[in-house]
C-alpha cells in the first residue's frame, strides 16, 4: 500500500478509535520478517518493544531500496508499516529528502505514542535514514 492511501485513509475514518484499528489493521497485513534476520545487528535501538529491519535493493529498481521490518508490538508493528509504505521502493536520495515529519503531522501519530514510543519511531526514522546513508557511501 502507498503512504497517500494510508493517508487518505486515516483522514477518511476521522475517529482515533477507528484510526487506532486500521494502524493494528496495517501492521497485521505487514507479514513479518524471518526469524534469521531478527537478530542484535537488525534491531532498532531506541525503541521500547523489540524493532528489526533490513534493507535491501528493490527488485523493479535496482536503484531503490526495499524494506523489511518487524515488531513484537502490535500499535508499533502498525507504525512500522506505515514507515515501509514511506520509504520502500525509494532511492537513497529520495529517502534521505523525504518529508516523513509531514506524514507524521497529517497522520497525527504521535497521539497514539507514549513518549518512549515517539522516541522509538524516530530512531526507526534515523535508522532507515543511516541504512540509505550507508546505500550512498557503497
Amino acid at each position: 500500500m502507498k503512504i497517500d492511501e494510508i493517508c487518505d485513509d486515516f483522514e477518511d475514518l476521522g475517529d482515533p478509535t477507528d484510526q487506532m484499528q486500521y494502524l493494528i489493521e496495517l501492521g497485521q497485513g505487514l507479514g513479518g520478517l524471518d526469524a534469521r534476520y531478527k537478530t542484535e545487528d537488525n534491531r532498532v535501538q531506541g525503541c521500547q518493544s523489540n524493532v528489526w529491519l533490513i534493507a535491501s535493493p528493490d527488485e523493479q529498481n535496482p536503484a531503490a531500496m526495499k524494506f523489511e521490518a518487524d515488531s513484537d508490538a502490535i500499535i508499533v508493528k502498525g507504525i512500522v508499516a506505515v514507515l515501509l509504505a514511506a520509504y520502500s521502493g525509494r532511492t537513497p536520495e529520495e529517502i534521505l529528502a523525504y518529508p516523513i515529519d509531514e506524514v507524521f503531522e497529517r497522520l497525527k501519530l504521535t497521539r497514539f505514542l507514549s513518549p518512549l514510543r515517539s522516541n522509538g519511531l524516530h530512531s526507526m526514522v534515523k535508522r532507515i535514514q543511516a541504512l540509505a546513508q550507508h546505500s550512498l557511501a557503497a
